[in-house]
């Protein structure tokens, strides 16, 4: 006979514990990695004094490191890269081997706003400051090199003095905002989105209370869909709503890098003088849910994944705005990316003129003669786009041609080829210590290269062709229709190269999407040409009346991509 079965004495599985996500909100005050507690030890909006103080009269071997790597990114400020130190390093040498002596410094410019005197203010700084560097980048900004921290003063009081600054325009804080570079005068805008621009800059910029945020925060605000709001952390789009009439639609949690994700709308419609404090409730749960353990997931974009939308906007509403928000419809998606470049008419009946230079590169003595220009056809402003290119705005009608003529010396062409109007690149090698390519000289040859080659291809609209010198996509390489992001490769005699891994068919609007991703198919730097060129002669053989590049990617044979 069988005896009977003993009682278990084993103890029941536990539920798995979910690790603490350092979310404020939550309770977790005590910073779980060295970044927080530099920010916890104190507030990096203090440095500045240190700088104008200590570090400008001791030089650069009196900086503390906890503000050279840290604290000074929330002025603008990051040590560039050593000379002479190849990409495939960048991963095996610590940050004081690859530290030069000299800064990056970008100079935060709101809407990519600036008067003609502020144009030549930043033309002068970088002829004296910056060995004549100066980079449009695509967050309209303008990036200087070989800063020396004993010049930091006298920067800050030209710039301030002009009505600009450098504050948060790095670091874990509301960085500068992306505005249309149109705003105001586009008879295709839905609404003016400047005054939103102006006033959360006002309250808020510079504010202790959001400068400890969990990672950095991106904000874009246009009356029309010409700033990439699909990839920020916060976006507001121009709709109309039947009832109410024009006014934002509400998007959070995009972003790119390594994890790159398309923003979500919220479903919610916002009047412009509302936008300040829905931002401001926005960045709130950003500080306080956001994710503080891991800087890899420290972006608003996973905390509005693990939520979703729905949850997203009711802890907006319940705990921050304390009430509901009006539901509206979604944005008009444009057919192609505006890109502002050539002639357009302004609703005053003006002409508004956008230039292309050449992945954004430009510098100080481009800048003071563009300045002369602009002032010669009659206007005093100007704007920087989220496509590093340059826009005169209020040019008299018989005034565009002679502007034309006088900026095309200076490199900057109005009426650009395909190739000139769609590339963008990073900073890459030459200064950035993430980089493992040279990005912008390689930029500069690719465009000359395929004007030659491929001026027998009629295109209906630019391809974009962004180069990035790591995979943190400042460049956008997975929104690109060619996205080319930097790697150490193999050649074909078996040595180690730069190189490219392939993004093909990612793009905004109406193709907002990451593309497609060759694996395992990587393209050195010298065959790169000969590969767009392939690429580009392959999609003009087989592609179907009106079919945009990303179409012809999703269905083309993985032969015809390589």
């Amino acid at each position: 006979m069988a005896s009977p079965a003993r009682p278990s004495t084993s103890r029941p599985a536990r539920a798995k514990q979910r690790r603490g996500e350092g979310q404020w909100a939550l309770g977790y005050r005590e910073p779980l990695n060295p970044n927080e507690r530099s920010k916890k030890d104190d507030n990096p909006l203090n440095v500045r004094a240190r700088i104008e103080n200590i570090y400008a009269h001791g030089g650069f071997d009196s900086i503390d490191p906890a503000d050279l790597r840290g604290r000074f990114r929330w002025f603008g400020l990051y040590t560039q890269r050593k000379p002479g130190i190849d990409g495939g390093r960048t991963a095996t040498l610590e940050p004081e081997e690859l530290d030069d002596r000299y800064f990056m410094l970008r100079v935060r410019l709101d809407g990519g706003a600036l008067t003609l005197n502020q144009l030549r203010v930043l033309g002068e700084i970088s002829q004296r400051y910056a060995r004549d560097t100066a980079d449009i980048t695509d967050r309209q900004n303008i990036q200087y090199h070989w800063i020396q921290v004993e010049d930091m003063p006298a920067i800050w009081k030209l710039l301030e003095d002009a009505g600009m600054t450098t504050m948060e325009a790095c670091g874990d804080s509301p960085r500068v905002i992306l505005g249309s570079p149109v705003a105001g005068i586009s008879a295709d805008e839905v609404i003016d989105g400047t005054p939103a621009i102006d006033e959360i800059k006002r309250r808020y910029i510079g504010d202790p209370r959001y400068s400890n945020l969990p990672r950095k925060f991106k904000t874009a605000i246009s009356g029309q869909a010409d700033v990439a709001h699909e990839i920020h952390d916060v976006a507001f789009v121009g709709v109309e709503h039947p009832e109410h009439g024009p006014g934002f639609d509400l998007w959070v949690g995009g972003g790119l890098s390594t994890n790159p994700m398309i923003g979500v709308r919220l479903g919610a419609w916002v009047p412009l003088d509302e936008v300040p404090d829905v931002w401001e409730g926005v960045i709130s749960v950003f500080r306080d849910y956001g994710y503080r353990r891991l800087r890899s997931r420290a972006r608003i974009k996973f905390l509005v994944k693990d939520w979703g939308a729905e949850k997203f906007r009711q802890v907006l509403q319940d705990e921050y705005l304390k009430r509901e928000l009006i539901d509206g419809p979604a944005p008009e998606v444009p057919k192609t990316q505006i890109d502002h470049v050539g002639v357009h008419q302004q609703v005053d009946g003006k002409r508004y003129v956008g230039f292309a230079p050449i992945a954004g590169r430009v510098s100080g003595t481009t800048l003071l003669a563009v300045a002369d220009a602009v002032e010669q056809a009659g206007s005093d402003r100007v704007r920087l786009t989220p496509q590093q290119k340059l826009v005169v705005l209020d040019v008299p009608e018989e005034k565009v041609a002679e502007l034309q003529v006088a900026v095309s010396k200076l490199g900057l062409d109005s009426e650009p080829s395909p190739w000139r109007r769609g590339v963008m690149a990073c900073t890459g090698l030459e200064f950035c210590k993430l980089a493992i390519v040279e990005t912008k000289a390689r930029a500069h040859d690719l465009v000359g290269d395929l004007e030659k080659r491929l001026s027998d291809i009629g295109l209906d609209e630019p391809l974009t062709v962004h180069l990035n010198g790591c995979p943190n996509s400042c460049a956008r390489i997975q929104t690109a229709d060619i996205g080319l992001k930097g790697q150490i490769v193999t050649d074909n005699d078996g040595s180690q190269v730069e190189g490219f891994q392939v993004h093909l068919g990612g793009g905004l609007g109406m193709d907002a999407g990451f593309g497609r991703k060759l694996r395992g198919h990587k393209v050195t730097s010298t065959e790169l040409t000969d590969y767009v060129e392939r690429v580009v002669r392959n999609f003009a053989d087989q592609r179907e009346a009106g079919e945009r590049f990303p179409q012809w990617v999703a269905r083309a044979e993985e032969s015809d991509l390589q």
